[in-house]
């Protein structure tokens, strides 16, 4: 896509997933309130803040407004944490130093990339020896796909787990969840979530166990999801890639829209 597009596309992406966004799953709640979007779910499902229309003038209200509603609303809860989702073209210029005064704590960022469904899909690419897909639909195949990511990452993933069940016995059509195996040892995974008429499905939780990788299993998913969301007439693939997988997402044909990063507030001692 050429850089007009691109931005056509950054435009359409910032009405339609962040400030028309849907629920992620069925008991979150999207509300507009002030100048900002927000989501709400209870238990280990995500919160936080999607998109907002900040100056100068009003950023720290806003800001201070939105910690006090998570402040609050954690004591009944279980936890008042929730993440400001930045965007490099978001505003004021200097938003993010005012997340950070407000004890706001920034993870790394992550380059928000998006292409057509349709150039994916008709990607020419087949299983590496030995890897076979599995398509999950149930808790033994979640727990899997959980294996997968601590050994890609190193890191427990809970809130992903309760979300991909709540998906799969809720809303099974907004999920696509699959696994690489080689024989009975799962060694990738990643998942696609789709909102019922959103223009773009997001790709998410890409991980491949460190041994299995430079192996061409990551196009392979990608490829997957893309073959799966062209089915179902979903123009755009959308991304928050890491530095890992950017660079092969450009070379599949991914463009850049800018940088995301998620500043996290876990409380007044945050």
């Amino acid at each position: 896509m050429d850089p007009d597009e691109l931005l056509k596309v950054r435009d359409r992406y910032d009405a339609e997933m962040r400030r028309d966004a849907q629920p992620d799953a069925a008991h979150a709640r999207v509300e507009r309130v002030g100048r900002v979007v927000r989501q709400t779910v209870p238990g280990l499902g995500w919160n936080g803040v999607l998109w907002s229309d900040l100056d100068e003038d009003t950023a720290d209200a806003e800001i201070a407004a939105q910690v006090a509603y998570f402040g609050a609303r954690g004591a009944e809860e279980g936890g008042p944490e929730f993440e400001w989702k930045l965007y490099s073209h978001d505003g004021p210029a200097d938003l993010g130093d005012r997340l950070l005064a407000a004890g706001f704590v920034p993870e790394a960022p992550e380059t928000l990339v998006v292409a057509r469904t349709a150039d994916l899909a008709a990607l020419p690419v087949e299983p590496p020896e030995g890897i076979t897909l599995k398509v999950v639909k149930d808790e033994a195949g979640v727990d899997l796909m959980m294996e997968v990511h601590h050994r890609a990452f190193g890191t427990e993933r809970p809130r992903i787990r309760e979300q991909m069940l709540t998906l799969l016995r809720d809303e099974p059509d907004t999920i696509e969840a699959v696994l690489a195996m080689a024989g009975d040892v799962p060694v990738s995974a990643a998942r696609m979530e789709m909102r019922p008429g959103s223009a773009f499905a997001g790709l998410w939780g890409g991980g491949t166990a460190p041994e299995w990788r430079g192996r061409g299993i990551y196009r392979l998913l990608v490829a997957h999801r893309a073959r799966v969301a062209a089915a179902r007439d979903i123009p755009y693939l959308q991304v928050d890639a890491s530095d890992d997988s950017r660079p092969i997402l450009e070379r599949l044909g991914f463009g850049v829209l800018g940088v995301t990063t998620p500043y996290i507030w876990q409380g007044s001692g945050s």
